[in-house]
């Protein structure tokens, strides 16, 4: 912050609100303004709403019950007005002297016959005393930066500094293009707007000055991410030929068809892998929508070209269940999967360590496991990452340089969620991939009902439970934790199976959490499966992958403590087969507002992106995505559902300048984003 400009002692508070320098304070904008341009008589104000007056000093109360206050009576030709300050020093009492005029702006509150403003904004002013032509900013701001410093300070800036040379406009023809003023003029505007416009659209960040700034930043962020994805574009990857023969003999073999929308994205999959530059491509789809076979399929014309396919799997319990279904799946095309996890002994590991490294491993399908540095593929030339959001940007770039041998080539990517992604958040976080979508369900499949039900309601929920064992179906009970929590008083899974265990005496209960070991998980599942265990207690280690169709029912613990997508992850672990499902929401005690709003989303939503606007919506696109710790960048001005229908012309507008490889790219992505990390390549 430079000294000739701030003190020591406010560069210190302005730092206090991530204010390291002169833009930054510029770019701090009102939250919202005050409008102190025009004088109100008091027999026209109105209680509730803001005024501005002009009144004289008629006289000073000191009152002491029930508390101290201050009382202030004001006058002007129309009418009467009491000043009320609550807290107030000496020296403000010698200030109200009778016959000063004061001009006052506040909220007009109705106490009894007089209208009157508590701890109204006010200064001394006399009949010459020029009123306002600005509408008056209020800022974030911090203890010991009044607004009427932070204001000073602001057009301190503008007034001392060369801001034009200091901060010039990189891209002057877009602008006019665009048809948005410079961003001298914008930051003027917003920060001391004319009344010569309306209020509300300073307000509500929709001046051509706001829209100015929020076009910079969203350009800012998509040079980011565009930038990425054509630097991408850059590396070689080897182009994968296509395999008619092979994709025959395993769609043959299938107990189903494929939809028309899996066969779609497969077509769009097969295209980047027929490239000379690696595929780096999402694939979202919705819990049961069939992912997995569309990532195998493309996994075999990768293997069947000569190369070898990393699968990574975020649980154990999921690794598995991958590599019991794909081993079933490509016996016949004689490729062989390997299985590659944590918990296996030091001997399995050096076993399968061989097999990748000789290539007699054709599809390796893992935890983190696969990106511990004794694994060397012999050549890795696809990775699957099944859901991306679990996985952090280092882990995956730690799989795609796990290519030791052929450093020349890098390997294809497709990376798969369950989590829908909001098309706002598709467009501008996920701008660096291209994204598929698979948004329908194999026939067949009936959607979820979901029920909402009070923990008081146990015993008829218990009754629902046994006539489900009786059908032949099997039911799963959530819990969100192991242990007792005195702070969030939860339901333990330990406590939930001792009293099914004790209730359903002809129905088997099991019990599964991630404090187990992997044999015992496993043995746990496979009883579950085989329809040995009718009731399966678990904590959220099944919100993911777990596939047994015979279960039709699940409850889910303290619903209201948890979040939509988990929630609709865990909903999805029924319903997967011909069979009408049940999901039980069990709530505790009085639900606040948000848990309510959450309950209410997921009770009149199935669909998977409905409910990701939602969630969106409530948590806002930094927790949505985990951004704070991830390095990625997030916006300050920008907000993504006002500003959606900008992304479009503005990703457009990044792809046509970063193709002239300017040097203002970078100068402007640090302007906007001096924080951002390098999550690409290092």
């Amino acid at each position: 912050m430079p000294k000739q400009l701030f003190t020591q002692l406010q560069s210190k508070k302005l730092k206090k609100l991530g204010i390291l320098n002169s833009l930054d304070l510029l770019l701090h904008l009102p939250i919202r303004y005050e409008d102190e341009t025009q004088i109100d008589l008091i027999k026209n104000i109105t209680p509730g709403l803001m005024f501005q007056v002009e009144a004289k000093i008629i006289s000073i109360d000191l009152t002491y019950r029930p508390r101290k206050n201050l009382i202030v009576h004001v006058s002007d030709e129309s009418g009467d007005l009491k000043l009320r300050f609550l807290n107030f020093y000496p020296s403000q009492i010698k200030q109200f002297e009778k016959g000063k005029i004061l001009r006052i702006y506040g909220e007009i509150k109705s106490n009894s016959f007089l209208f009157e403003m508590i701890h109204p904004k006010y200064e001394f002013v006399t009949p010459k005393t020029p009123i306002k032509d600005f509408y008056s900013p209020i800022y974030p701001s911090t203890e010991g930066l009044s607004q009427k410093m932070f204001f000073k300070l602001v057009q301190k800036v503008f007034e001392k500094e060369n801001f034009e040379t200091q901060y010039p406009d990189y891209f002057k023809k877009l602008y006019i293009k665009r048809k948005l003023p410079s961003l001298l003029e914008s930051l003027k505007s917003i920060h001391k707007p004319s009344n010569k416009f309306e209020k509300k659209i300073f307000d509500d960040r929709t001046s051509i000055y706001h829209q100015r700034l929020i076009y910079d930043e969203l350009l800012a962020h998509q040079f980011f991410f565009r930038g990425q994805y054509h630097l991408n574009k850059s590396y070689n990857a080897n182009p994968i030929s296509y395999s008619n023969t092979a994709q025959e003999i395993f769609l043959s073999n299938l107990e189903f068809k494929l939809t028309k929308k899996q066969y779609s994205v497969f077509l769009d999959i097969k295209n980047d892998l027929g490239q000379d530059f690696p595929m780096n491509r999402l694939l979202q789809g919705d819990v049961g929508s069939g992912k997995t076979v569309v990532a195998t399929m493309a996994a075999i014309q990768v293997i069947k070209y000569g190369h070898q396919v990393a699968f990574m799997a975020p649980t154990e319990i999921l690794a598995e269940q991958h590599f019991e279904k794909l081993s079933s799946w490509l016996v016949k095309l004689g490729i062989n999967v390997e299985l590659l996890k944590g918990s296996m002994s030091a001997k399995l590991k050096a076993a399968a360590y061989e097999r990748i490294k000789n290539g007699k491993a054709n599809l390796i399908i893992g935890t983190h496991a696969l990106i511990q540095d004794k694994v060397v593929f012999k050549y890795l030339g696809f990775y699957i990452i099944d859901e991306q959001h679990r996985f952090g940007v280092k882990q995956r770039l730690a799989l795609r340089k796990s290519n030791k041998i052929n450093k020349n080539f890098e390997p294809h990517q497709l990376m798969m969620s369950a989590t829908p992604i909001p098309r706002t958040l598709a467009m501008s976080y996920f701008s660096d991939m291209d994204v598929s979508i698979i948004d329908e369900l194999p026939p067949g499949r009936k959607p979820v009902k979901t029920k909402i039900f009070s923990d008081k309601k146990r015993d008829e929920i218990l009754k629902i439970i046994d006539q489900h064992c009786l059908n032949g179906e099997q039911v799963y009970w959530v819990c969100p934790l192991v242990e007792e929590s005195e702070t969030l008083q939860l339901e333990t899974a330990e406590k939930t199976f001792k009293v099914l265990s004790d209730y359903f005496i002809n129905h088997k209960v099991g019990l599964i959490h991630g404090r187990l070991d992997s044999i015992q998980k496993k043995e746990i599942m496979n009883q579950f499966k085989n329809n040995q265990i009718k009731i399966l207690v678990a904590t959220t280690v099944i919100e993911v992958g777990v596939d047994v169709p015979n279960a039709t029912l699940m409850v889910i613990e303290n619903s209201e403590r948890m979040g939509l997508s988990q929630l609709h992850q865990l909903r999805g672990r029924i319903g997967r087969g011909e069979k009408e499902s049940i999901c039980i929401m069990l709530y505790q005690k009085k639900l606040s507002d948000l848990s309510r709003r959450r309950l209410k989303v997921i009770y009149e939503n199935i669909d998977g992106f409905k409910i990701a606007e939602e969630d969106l919506k409530i948590r806002g696109p930094g927790e949505f995505l985990g951004l704070r710790q991830s390095g990625l960048p997030t916006l300050k001005i920008a907000d993504l559902d006002r500003d959606f229908e900008l992304l479009e012309t503005i990703k457009k507008d990044a792809d046509s300048l970063l193709r002239t490889n300017s040097k203002d790219i970078s100068n402007h992505i640090n302007r906007w984003h001096r924080n951002y990390q390098d999550v690409g390549r290092s």
